[in-house]
């Protein structure tokens, strides 16, 4: 870098040395790059100044085997500083002194071609106020080449001389003398300026280590804490994903086992109707049967009894004929003495007797058959009872279960579902109503027949 503000009070310019090697998105430090001014001027002519005359940095590229190329200038504006703000210190003397700090990045323009940005130039200006400069004047002669007054701070000027009688040397004469004192305490100074300066910059560059350093560690820190962060969200963000591929394969289970539930529900609903068609129609082949085989004994019975009263008849008319021909033998054989006649009465009398028993035996015969008819009948009563209650038992375990699975169904399926599975509750529902009614019709019916055909045995009873 390069650069001259002559209003510093030196027109010669201030380089940076050695030269620094600077790669694309680097950060670079350059040596010797801390340059210190001291300069009195009035306050409104320094902000003039500042206002009116940038600083300008020239970017040099320096090469060995070739010359100086210069690549860009970078302009600073140093009337910045001056709306700094402003910190007190003391100075040397223990008087209140004025700071104002100012940094900023600039970008390096190139000289040539497109005014493109190269780099990027950061800086910092530090303006310190030392007050009111308070001034002595010095009388010389012509012979001090022209040196008429001097500014100097009053704690550093030697005492001024007091003006003597000329003598005839020139080496004797005060104003040489104090010329001699002002030209050696000017060296003195220098070197105090010199040191000073070292020092300040010395001071200045512990300083700019310093911040550096404490900026470095900062930005270390702040990459460490950001990436710590970014650490975590990513933690976080794959345990996110993980709960949610966790959720998607729950849900994926869910709903198979949702749809395996419903399959198995459909498949027990269906089985549990083809049992129920199955059971009803096994009710109504065993109440066929059971029917046919009552008709069957009361036919058989029906026979039984026409038979013996056939045979009751023909007993009867058996005796009236014997009784008849007892009475004629008797009137045939009116001579004849009373043992034989009384032989032959009672061989009647037992007949009679025997008959009797046959006519008493038929009838218990037909009373037994008469009870056997009205057990069968309470036993398939009972039977119908009981398949029945069984059937009721079925049907309201069914209910139960199509409540469940019309609850499973609410809370799985939507709305259009759910009004599918209603209705085809309701129909199933209804099925099962009719079949309960037709059930309790047949039931109904076939009580009225069980009941006709045991009073028309009762009316054949009473009849004989």
């Amino acid at each position: 870098l390069r650069y001259s503000y002559p209003f510093f009070g030196s027109a010669a310019p201030i380089m940076t040395n050695p030269p620094v090697e600077v790669r694309k998105n680097m950060e670079v430090f350059l040596p010797q790059s801390y340059c210190a001014f001291d300069f009195a001027t009035m306050p409104h002519q320094l902000q003039d100044t500042f206002l009116r005359i940038p600083l300008l940095v020239e970017l040099w590229h320096k090469d060995k085997m070739s010359k100086d190329l210069l690549l860009g200038i970078a302009r600073i504006q140093l009337s910045n500083i001056l709306s700094s703000e402003k910190t007190r210190f003391l100075g040397s003397n223990g008087e209140q002194c004025w700071r104002q700090t100012y940094s900023e990045s600039v970008p390096v323009i190139a000289a040539q071609g497109s005014n493109n940005r190269i780099i990027d130039l950061s800086y910092t200006v530090t303006l310190e106020d030392y007050g009111l400069v308070k001034m002595r004047e010095i009388f010389v002669s012509d012979s001090s080449q022209g040196v008429s007054a001097i500014e100097q701070k009053p704690s550093s000027l030697p005492p001024a001389p007091c003006p003597s009688e000329i003598q005839t040397e020139p080496r004797e004469t005060l104003e040489y003398k104090a010329a001699l004192e002002l030209e050696m305490w000017k060296e003195m100074q220098e070197d105090i300026f010199e040191n000073q300066l070292k020092q300040k910059e010395l001071a200045h560059m512990q300083a700019l280590a310093e911040e550096w350093k404490k900026r470095d560690r900062e930005r270390e820190s702040l990459v460490k804490k950001k990436v710590a962060e970014y650490t975590i969200l990513e933690g976080k963000l794959q345990k996110t994903l993980i709960d949610l591929e966790k959720r998607e394969q729950q849900l994926v289970i869910a709903e198979s086992e949702l749809q395996r539930e419903r399959k198995e529900l459909k498949s027990e609903r269906e089985r549990n109707l083809q049992e129920l068609q199955d059971s009803i129609r096994r009710a109504k082949e065993d109440c066929v049967h059971q029917v046919e085989l009552e008709r069957l004994k009361i036919k058989q019975l029906e026979e039984e009894k026409h038979r013996l009263h056939q045979q009751l008849n023909d007993a009867e008319n058996k005796y009236k004929i014997l009784e008849k021909e007892f009475h004629q033998f008797k009137d045939q054989q009116s001579n004849k003495p009373e043992i034989r006649l009384q032989s032959e009465i009672n061989l009647l009398t037992l007949e009679k007797v025997e008959l009797e028993r046959k006519l008493e035996s038929a009838t218990k015969s037909k009373l037994h058959y008469k009870q056997q008819w009205g057990r069968a009948l309470k036993e398939l009563a009972r039977l119908k009872q009981r398949e029945q209650e069984s059937q009721m038992a079925r049907l309201k375990k069914q209910q139960e279960e199509l409540e469940q699975m019309r609850l499973r169904y609410l809370a799985a399926e939507e709305k259009d579902t759910v009004k599918t599975e209603r209705q085809e509750l309701l129909d199933i529902r209804n099925e099962l109503n009719r079949l309960r009614q037709q059930e309790q019709k047949q039931y109904q019916d076939s009580r009225e027949i069980a009941s006709g055909k045991m009073d028309s045995p009762h009316g054949n009873a009473l009849e004989e």
